[in-house]
């Protein structure tokens, strides 16, 4: 049986300048960094949940990109913005969750729960963290026009007092070093380098800011494909890689593709289509939605459960190379891009043993610049 989605709760009403909702001000990605041309300041990008935080006295709101607030799955942080935030403010920044001393996004995506005893049960075994990188408003004071460079200095004297559960993000105005954190933080669970004009006010909805992101390839199997919205053309491709014991695992999709290329996919794929779902290496995942931490092809989204993610199953044959940033556990953090078919491989070839290995890096240290 699915959950029901969670209804989009209402902001409350808040004696402060800048009121909820705020859509956050996003980022167009770039290919590499821009050099210092003395008005750039270069951030960590963190890979959590981007949050809005309104706090009002007591009153503390957490606010996402969409229409379903934070608040309610993240009581930790309610408490710790109490403790460690202005009386009343808005700060804008990511939700995270470490795991030793890297990130763990797919437990951060597991503290989403519409049971409020495992809510509380999770705050307390997997405790999360905010990571403030911009202020929107502070006491009586609109910020939204001023320049981010003063919002940045604002920002650092407003989270003077800081704790363990709400931090200030690193900055550096040096090119070089924002390039060797590109290439250091990564193995800390962080997927690149947010870059932000000094001159810009905060600009909501708008991508005003930069963002350079880890690009890889990787061969690929082709396992079956999800029908786009508007009718039976290609929406998804679902990916696959065998591990050492020859397990073919879920890694991952491939999207955005244009509507004429959709539909030439599905004469494309037709040659593999498989009948029989039985004979699929995934077939048993139909019928699974809990006890398991992988994301598998027929599971309900813990994000709209009325949502249909069954699949088309393919014979797990065509092997193609896609591109992607980053590794989250065992698959794909974002949608892997499609470069082109790989007719010269073989299936069996494509395992996690071609997927580079960032290294290690102790999140403590990057916190602590």
């Amino acid at each position: 049986m699915s959950r029901p989605a969670p209804q989009p709760e209402q902001p409350p009403e808040m004696n402060l300048p800048v009121r909820p909702p705020v859509a956050p001000m996003l980022a167009k990605a770039i290919k590499a960094l821009p050099p210092q041309d003395g008005n750039l300041l270069y951030e960590p990008k963190w890979d959590g949940f981007r949050c809005i935080v309104f706090r009002d006295g007591d009153e503390v709101y957490l606010g996402s990109r969409n229409e379903r607030p934070f608040t309610r799955y993240f009581p930790e942080l309610v408490e710790a913005v109490r403790r460690e935030l202005p009386e009343r403010c808005v700060v804008d920044g990511e939700i995270v969750v470490r795991k030793g001393q890297a990130l763990d996004f797919d437990t951060l995506q597991q503290r989403i729960h519409p049971a409020k005893s495992r809510v509380l049960l999770l705050s307390e075994q997997t405790p999360a963290s905010f990571i403030g990188f911009d202020l929107l408003a502070v006491g009586d004071l609109d910020l939204m026009e001023t320049p981010f460079g003063e919002r940045r200095a604002r920002l650092v004297d407003a989270m003077a007092g800081a704790g363990d559960r709400v931090r200030l993000t690193p900055v550096t105005d040096v090119d070089e070093r924002a390039r060797e954190w590109f290439e250091m933080f990564e193995g800390a669970g962080l997927d690149g380098i947010i870059v932000k004009p000094t001159d810009k006010p905060y600009e909501p909805d708008k991508r005003t800011m930069f963002k350079v992101k880890h690009e890889r390839t990787a061969d690929v199997v082709v396992c079956g494909y999800r029908e786009h919205k508007s009718g039976p053309v290609v929406g998804s491709l679902l990916l696959g890689l065998y591990d050492d014991a020859g397990v073919l695992h879920h890694v991952g999709v491939s999207a955005s593709f244009p509507m004429k290329r959709r539909a030439e996919l599905v004469e494309e794929l037709k040659p593999y289509l498989l009948d029989d779902l039985s004979a699929h290496p995934w077939a048993g995942w139909m019928t699974q939605t809990e006890g398991t931490t992988q994301r598998m092809p027929g599971a309900i989204s813990r994000w709209n459960a009325t949502k249909d993610l069954s699949f088309i199953p393919l014979r797990p044959e065509l092997v193609i190379e896609v591109a992607y940033d980053h590794m989250e556990g065992n698959r794909f953090r974002h949608t892997a891009q499609f470069r082109h078919y790989r007719l010269d491989r073989t299936p069996e070839s494509c395992t996690y043993a071609q997927l580079e290995s960032p290294m290690d890096y102790n999140l403590d240290d990057i916190l602590a610049r």
